[in-house]
């Protein structure tokens, strides 16, 4: 197909984040007290914002608790400033395929539920300076993914139509973004969340080089 705009989610996506994430919380959890988290639990509470991490990643009671939930918040978004960096660079794959469409002349933007001052920072960190037209995250003047707001606005800074933009990610969030923002759905099958809960994505890709093939 041929698209103009690509929008990419970014944790677990375009790079396995869970590590910097993973270090962070466990951190917060420990200063409160709680028992630390693996991997996969993580892996499991990720994809609607750092607030729903912790609330996941916490004792049901303490989760059921606002106040709580803040307080240890608070500490995780400090200490992810020290852990943020913790990434071993881009999926086996993502780079290439990205140069790709770059040159082929799509205009590469990510969007993601983490916190944007690090969305920044890790996009700055994978990439060189502008090879990534546009990234946000979670902001507080925008609703979170799934919520067609933010997608629909970086559509609108590049004068591109809904129609000629694609949103590609790895969870069942990102497929409902692209409906909701009426784009094309491409799922990822390498990232966080089992293949059935992509399902509903219009194309679904099993590698980060299917994504050149994808796209003319």
């Amino acid at each position: 197909m041929k698209k103009k705009l690509l929008i990419f989610d970014l944790d677990g996506t375009i790079a396995d984040t869970i590590w910097s994430i993973r270090d962070a919380l466990n951190l917060a959890l420990s200063l409160h007290g709680y028992d630390s988290r693996s991997y996969d639990e993580v892996r499991r509470a990720i994809g609607n914002g750092a607030y729903e991490l912790v609330r996941k990643s916490l004792p049901e009671s303490a989760g059921e608790d606002r106040a709580e939930v803040l307080s240890v918040l608070t500490d995780y978004d400090r200490l992810y400033g020290t852990t943020y960096s913790n990434i071993d660079g881009c999926y086996d794959g993502m780079m290439d395929t990205l140069i790709s469409l770059k040159n082929k002349g799509y205009i590469l933007a990510v969007l993601s539920n983490k916190q944007d001052v690090y969305v920044k920072k890790i996009v700055d960190l994978l990439f060189e300076d502008g090879f990534i037209s546009y990234a946000q995250g979670q902001r507080d003047d925008l609703p979170k993914k799934p919520d067609p707001t933010a997608p629909r606005m970086i559509a609108e800074l590049f004068a591109v139509d809904t129609d000629d933009c694609a949103f590609i990610g790895d969870s069942e969030v990102d497929v409902l973004t692209a409906k909701n923002a009426a784009m094309t759905a491409i799922g990822c099958s390498w990232g966080y969340r089992p293949a059935e809960s992509l399902t509903d994505a219009d194309i679904i890709a099993n590698d980060p080089r299917e994504l050149d093939e994808i796209f003319e």
